[in-house]
């Protein structure tokens, strides 16, 4: 086995051998490549490899091979690169394809050559033996030498992808288009059997992936995505199925669907029913089960009217009338009457599977299944309005057959419905999935039914009828189909007739055996006889007391009805009990079971991990020295090559025992030796070939120089030669021309003459265009001047108006920015005159606090020194919040008016003038903002008054000051209130 330390060269192998023809080498040095162990990490040159390994294995036709080199390279790409595992496939499928219609071609242009050495021979003798002794023309031995083999290679590529691709979610779309390119091959080359393996492999691919739920990378049933590559690949399985004829396989196809879904839990789209549907009635009408043709028309139909939109009146009445002809094929009578108890059983399981399939039940409840059979059908069609939406022939042809009773008429007059229905039909324009409608399929059944209903209508009437009569009733069939049909219908006990050709009769009525009539024949007797003795002899009618006669009837029947009573609810209750525990039994004996079968379990999945570790580990072992043994036995062999090349007689195992190290040194030193015998052969070899050089060259260095004296002087006899011929043909050239010259001439006058001409016209011909040209260009430059005279125009226009908005942008700018600067010089003087008037202000407030202090330290003053008369108090002013100092117990009462005419201890200070009064700001403009207005004084009266700003001094309430009055003059306007205060006495 080749190895290589990189993949690119075993790609350059691979294509050298190609190159000289050797592919099998090739396929097998990229083989080993893509199996060996060393190369496992994706890498991108392993693209064009695989893609240069499937196409020797395509060529060659290797699919074994080009099965392995797949798995490995799924094994190498699956969690790296996908993408690239699903270009090589689809490259695998097409150059597959591509062969084998270039070998299928081949065989056409092979067939429709002509290959024949006489045409008058019709065919050749070997052709003629060749065709007796095999029996096949030449058409079938082609296709079996070219178009056989690639076909089978080409199938053999479709199993290998499905079989790479089965249970990978990644390459769920590859997978879906591999089985429908696959289904596709099966239907155009008509390959039944194929199609059958091809729809058993899917199936089990669905089976192991529910069975292996644990497996890395498993496709999820519940996604919505891969439930519809799934169902997509079924139902073009079941179309396949169909178009193939191959209705057991369509039939699995359906139950392949209906498995499906009840996996998933869910149900598909209305397309996809509408197609499952349609399957099914074919599938139902091929294999003669009318009844489930009929239900699933039925249910075509409720999918048609409720989800197509599209579909038309008459598309909808063709369906109806459908399911209306196919409940009417049903055969009235019970088909499991008379069958044996084990077939009753298979019959039943056969119709619960029917019901599903037709019902699309998920749940698997008995209590969810319905009963399908011919009356329900029928009133379940009356009830949904299906017979409303059918033809008026469908019509009156279900009220002939269900609801008239004509024994003689009926089959003449359906027998022209039946015409009229058979000529109805068609495809359906606006139901694309819908089959094409053929009424006329369901002629047959309907004529055998008319059949039974005019043999069950006569036996109604008629006792005997002949068998001319009889068969002139009946148009549809012969007298002998009459009766086979007959016979089934008395199988099945629909009708009780007899045929008695001797006598050329038909007997209707109950015809059963002796023996069945002897069962009871003595009972039959005695009721006959006591209905005739009551008719001849009627019983004589008594009047009884039964009120005498019965007296404890009623309390013995309430007894026996509480008896029976209490021993029904008695027996009720031992069932109950009984139930009960055979309940409790089986439930213990289940979950003991269940205990046991996991433990049981539980053992055998310990047993088998234990037993695949130990097989594991044991191919491990085996391979490694499986891998050993082939690596010494490959050295053995080397050593036995280069032992029998160097003619050595001893033989390696002789007297010692070999191993893999001894070996390996072996092969070194080998090696070793034989680089320096190599050696040793090229510096003797170099030492030869200078000696052999050298002696060359001195032998034929005077042979040279000879032969280039020799040269020179054949070369200078052959210039001398060629210089002589030269001068010669050139005086010949020279005379010549003198010659042609003397013959032209006399032609030279006509020459000139005819140039002269030639120039005059030319000349004429240049100033007339010159002119017009000039013309030209002066009406271009006039038109080019006017264009940019208005251009200039429109830009002085463009640039005057630009400027004028400028400057009117200017102007507004600078009225801005005057304004804004006239208002910042308004804000500036305003803030300087309040600045301003808060100095001034707090001048005042100074001034103010400073004749305050002295006024207070003047009377502090005058209080000390009178301290020693206590009958002269002096009247010291209190904050206005205290109120005025009460007089003393000792001192003498004051009255008002000595107070007010300046009699007290202490005179008030003279008023000084304003200060303020002198200020530049006239007072009518602006009011003082100390000074209370006149309504404000009048309040307190005329002597108190506080600024308002002062808050810490003291001030007197205003019912005080009304209390005690005023002082007597009137204070200036910057003198607080308790300045003007007097004294009690």
């Amino acid at each position: 086995m080749a190895t290589f330390s990189k993949p690119e060269n075993a790609l350059k192998r691979a294509e050298e051998l190609m190159n000289v023809g050797q592919k099998q080498d090739a396929l097998q040095a990229l083989h080993d490549l893509i199996t060996s162990k060393r190369h496992r990490a994706w890498q991108k040159p392993y693209e064009k490899i695989m893609l240069k390994y499937i196409e020797l294995c395509v060529d060659m036709r290797k699919g074994r091979y080009a099965k392995d080199g797949l798995i490995q390279y799924r094994i190498v790409c699956q969690q790296v690169n996908v993408t690239s595992l699903e270009e090589v496939i689809k490259y695998f499928m097409h150059l597959s394809t591509e062969k084998a219609e270039q070998a299928r071609s081949q065989a056409q242009a092979l067939e429709e050559a002509l290959d024949v050495d006489d045409l008058e021979a019709d065919k050749r003798p070997e052709d003629l033996m060749l065709s007796y002794v095999s029996g096949e023309k030449g058409k079938d031995r082609s296709d079996r030498e070219l178009v056989t083999p690639w076909f089978k290679f080409l199938w053999e590529t479709y199993r290998t992808v499905l079989e790479i691709l089965r249970n990978n979610s990644k390459l769920e779309a590859l997978y879906a288009m591999t089985a429908h390119r696959a289904f596709q091959f099966c239907k155009q080359y008509k390959r039944t059997t194929e199609f059958r393996r091809l729809c058993e492999i899917i199936r089990n691919h669905l089976v192991n992936l529910n069975k292996y739920r644990d497996q890395r990378d498993r496709p999820d049933l519940s996604a919505p995505e891969s439930l519809q590559l799934y169902l997509d690949t079924r139902f073009e399985q079941l179309k396949i199925a169909t178009e193939l004829e191959l209705w057991q396989e369509a039939f699995r196809s359906i139950e392949d669907i209906h498995g499906l879904m009840w996996m998933v839990k869910k149900t598909p789209k209305p397309s996809l029913m509408v197609v499952y549907y349609a399957k099914l009635t074919e599938i139902f009408w091929i294999s003669a089960s009318h009844l489930y043709h009929a239900y699933a028309w039925l249910k075509l139909f409720t999918l048609q009217k409720s989800f197509n939109k599209n579909l038309s009146q008459k598309d909808l009445q063709m369906i109806a009338s459908s399911v209306v002809l196919a409940a009417l094929s049903v055969a009235p009578y019970d088909q499991t009457w008379g069958l044996s108890h084990l077939e009753l059983e298979n019959e039943k399981e056969r119709n619960i599977r029917m019901v599903n399939l037709i019902g699309f039940n998920l749940e698997a409840k008995p209590e969810n299944r319905e009963v399908l059979s011919r009356s329900a059908l029928l009133s379940e069609l009356a009830s949904k309005g299906v017979l409303s939406c059918a033809t008026q022939e469908v019509k009156d042809l279900y009220h002939l057959l269900e609801h008239e009773f004509l024994p003689l008429d009926i089959a003449s007059k359906v027998q022209p419905l039946l015409t009229k229905i058979s000529k109805l039909g068609g495809k359906l324009a606006s139901a694309s999935s819908v089959p094409e409608v053929q009424l006329s399929q369901y002629v047959p059944a309907l004529e055998k039914l008319a059949t039974l209903r005019l043999l069950q209508q006569v036996s109604q009437v008629y006792q005997t009828m002949k068998i001319e009569n009889l068969s002139q009733m009946i148009p549809f069939f012969d007298i002998s189909m009459v009766e086979k049909i007959s016979v089934d219908a008395v199988k099945h006990n629909f009708i009780a007739m007899k045929v008695d050709h001797m006598k050329g009769v038909v007997l209707f009525g109950n015809m059963v055996l002796e023996s069945d009539g002897l069962r009871d024949h003595l009972t039959v007797l005695a009721e006959s006889l006591n209905k005739a003795r009551a008719m001849i002899y009627p019983p004589v009618k008594k009047d009884l007391k039964l009120g005498e006669l019965l007296r404890g009837l009623g309390e013995t029947v309430d007894k026996e009805h509480k008896r029976l009573l209490a021993r029904k609810s008695i027996i009720e209750k031992r069932k109950e009990e009984q139930e009960r525990q055979l309940l409790e039994l089986e439930r213990e004996e289940e979950s003991k079971r269940l205990r046991i079968q996991k433990i049981t379990e539980e053992a055998e999945q310990k047993r088998l991990a234990a037993e695949f570790e130990q097989r594991r580990t044991a191919r491990r072992r085996e391979e490694i020295e499986a891998l050993e043994l082939e690596e010494q036995r490959a050295l053995l062999e080397e050593r036995e090559k280069q032992r029998a090349r160097k003619g050595g007689k001893k033989k390696i195992l002789d007297g010692e025992k070999l191993t893999k190290p001894m070996l390996m040194e072996w092969a070194l030193n080998e090696q070793l030796k034989e680089r320096q015998e190599m050696e040793k052969k090229l510096q003797k070899l170099a030492k030869t070939l200078d000696y052999l050089e050298r002696a060359k060259r001195e032998e034929a260095a005077p042979l040279i120089e000879a032969a280039f004296q020799q040269r020179l002087v054949e070369e200078k006899v052959l210039h001398e030669h060629e210089q002589q011929l030269e001068v010669e043909l050139s005086r010949q050239h020279h005379d010549g021309d003198l010659r042609e010259k003397n013959r032209l001439a006399r032609m030279l006058e006509n020459k000139n003459l005819y140039q002269e001409r030639v120039i005059i016209c030319r000349q004429a011909e240049f100033e007339r265009r010159r002119a017009e040209r000039e013309e030209r260009i002066d009406q271009i430059l006039e038109a080019r001047k006017q264009e940019r005279e208005i251009k200039r125009k429109k830009i002085f226009f463009v640039r005057s108006e630009e400027e004028r908005l400028r400057k009117l942008h200017e102007e507004e700018e600078a009225r801005k920015r005057e304004e804004a600067e006239r208002r910042r010089k308004e804000e500036d003087e305003r803030q300087a005159k309040l600045d301003e008037i808060a100095l001034k202000q707090r001048q005042r407030e100074q001034e103010l606090e400073e004749k305050e202090r002295v006024r207070r330290e003047s009377l502090f003053g005058k209080s000390s020194e009178g301290s020693s008369r206590p009958s002269e108090s002096p009247a010291i002013s209190r904050p206005s919040d205290q109120g005025p100092a009460p007089a003393s117990k000792t001192e003498k009462y004051v009255p008002r008016f000595r107070r007010q005419s300046g009699e007290g201890p202490v005179a008030a200070p003279p008023p000084e003038p304003d200060r303020w009064a002198a200020s530049n700001k006239p007072p009518s403009s602006e009011p003082d903002r100390w000074v209370r207005p006149a309504a404000q004084s009048d309040r307190f009266g005329s002597g108190s008054r506080a600024l308002p700003q002062d808050s810490d001094r003291s001030r007197v309430p205003s019912q005080e000051a009304e209390r005690w009055g005023s002082g007597g003059s009137k204070p200036e306007p910057w003198r607080p209130s308790k300045a003007k205060t007097a004294p009690r006495g």
